[in-house]
């Protein structure tokens, strides 16, 4: 017996019905907001995420030479990839560019819950547009997408912050900041002690005074931005306090409003976020990470060689994640179960019958199985069960002496029979209640 890699998961037929169900729900939320779907490679160059993030990534990776002597990556993330792939295309496409995928990613990292070295994610993306609406319309998609699945504003927040509110404060402080580590450290706030976050902002360049002053800002603009705008004379932090208000009142306009909190101690890791970013967490705290975040990287289409375009995103992870504790937590996890709607039961010579039978409820858009085994009735029978068949059509040489088929209800156990013409006829989903007398 081979036993499978650490950090990778089997996942067996019901299981990932609940999977699929998941799926589709982000999916079809997203292609209601008018995102178009594409597909993107699981390969890509070291050297675009290297170049980056610095040679340290390349730990984090599944990087590898390939036989044709090129450095290549299994994809940790998809945002370069579809940057890369805007600059291709920049001048043909229509602005703004409105784009998802749902696909596998690698990332050699510590496995914990919810977190697997392969796990899915769906990528919703918005590119050619600065304007508030854009970030806002992120907010509503990640919003309306939880709400599909049954959560309520009880069950989630999305804690919302701007960049460069942070880069702003910082350089304002008579300090030599660097300002990319000082963000580095507020992102990771929450997850360490007090003084070790408070050593981080010291190695950034701020004394522990200006640290402690730094953090008390950031708490107080939590409860009223204008707090901000008071104690900056900087343009660039107003410019700031007043997009995340604009971003804000769009969200009201939207609908989404009442599942965002401002946190400016939300900072998200990654170095190309350039505006607002938000994380969305379990309101009760029982998941305690972030289920997933997004948020605005305005400088990275043009970082890959492109013209300036601004963008904004949201990724949340719908396999081997965050977002799956998160739903189950709150009870509304899908069913997992495999379901079909019809099993056509073949007795004896019977399989022309049989098969049309299937082919014509097929047609109609169901779930069909058929015996491909050559099984007993009463095989055949336990398997229609295993699999949740709602209705079995039993096609006996005998039904068909008399020109019929049996049409048996699987939850009740009640049989009728149907003329062998009229099954399925002109029906489109017949069941022992349409025969019944």
């Amino acid at each position: 017996m081979y036993e499978g890699l650490k950090g990778f998961r089997d996942v067996y037929p019901a299981e990932m019905a609940a999977y699929r169900a998941v799926i589709d729900t982000v999916e079809d939320t997203a292609r209601s907001y008018g995102f178009r779907e594409i597909s993107t490679p699981a390969l890509e160059r070291t050297e675009m995420y290297v170049d980056k993030s610095g040679e340290e990534i390349v730990e984090e990776l599944y990087a590898f030479e390939d036989k044709g002597g090129r450095d290549v990556s299994l994809t940790p993330e998809l945002t370069p990839t579809v940057a890369r792939m805007v600059v291709a295309k920049q001048q043909e496409l229509s602005k703004p560019i409105k784009w998802f995928s749902t696909r596998p990613f690698w990332r050699y990292e510590q496995v914990q819950q919810g977190r697997f070295r392969e796990f899915y994610q769906t990528n919703v993306d918005i590119f050619g547009s600065a304007a508030p609406e854009a970030d806002a319309e992120v907010l509503s998609f990640a919003a309306d997408m939880l709400t599909n699945f049954g959560l309520t504003a009880d069950e989630f927040e999305f804690r919302v912050s701007h960049r460069d509110i942070l880069g702003g404060l910082l350089r304002e402080f008579d300090a030599d900041v660097d300002t990319t580590n000082a963000i580095r450290a507020v992102d990771k706030r929450a997850k360490v002690q007090e003084n070790e976050y408070l050593d981080l902002l010291y190695d950034a360049g701020l004394t522990y005074d200006q640290a402690r002053e730094f953090d008390d800002l950031l708490l107080a603009g939590d409860d009223d931005l204008d707090a901000l705008t008071e104690w900056s004379e900087s343009d660039p932090v107003h410019d700031a306090v007043s997009n995340l208000q604009d971003v804000l009142a769009a969200a009201e306009d939207f609908g989404v409003r009442e599942f965002c909190d401002v946190s400016l101690t939300t900072a998200r890791g990654l170095d190309y976020y350039t505006g607002v970013v938000f994380e969305c967490f379990d309101s009760t705290g029982e998941v305690s990470r972030a289920v997933f975040g997004g948020g605005r990287y305005d400088d990275l289409i043009e970082s890959f060689g492109g013209q300036p375009t601004p963008a904004v995103g949201v990724a949340p992870g719908v396999m081997n994640s965050t977002l799956p504790l998160l739903l189950q937590r709150a009870g509304v996890w899908p069913e997992e179960a495999v379901s079909t709607d019809y099993y056509v039961l073949s007795v004896g010579d019977t399989r022309p019958v049989a098969a049309r039978v299937a082919r014509d409820l097929r047609e109609r858009g169901h779930v069909v199985e058929t015996d491909v085994s050559s099984r007993s009735f009463g095989a055949q029978l336990g398997y229609a069960d295993s699999i949740n068949a709602e209705t079995v059509v039993v096609v006996g040489e005998h039904d068909l002496e008399n020109d019929e088929v049996t049409v048996k209800d699987m939850e009740s156990g009640d049989e009728t029979t149907a003329p062998v013409e009229a099954f399925p006829g002109e029906h489109d989903r017949p069941t022992y209640d349409t025969f019944a007398e």
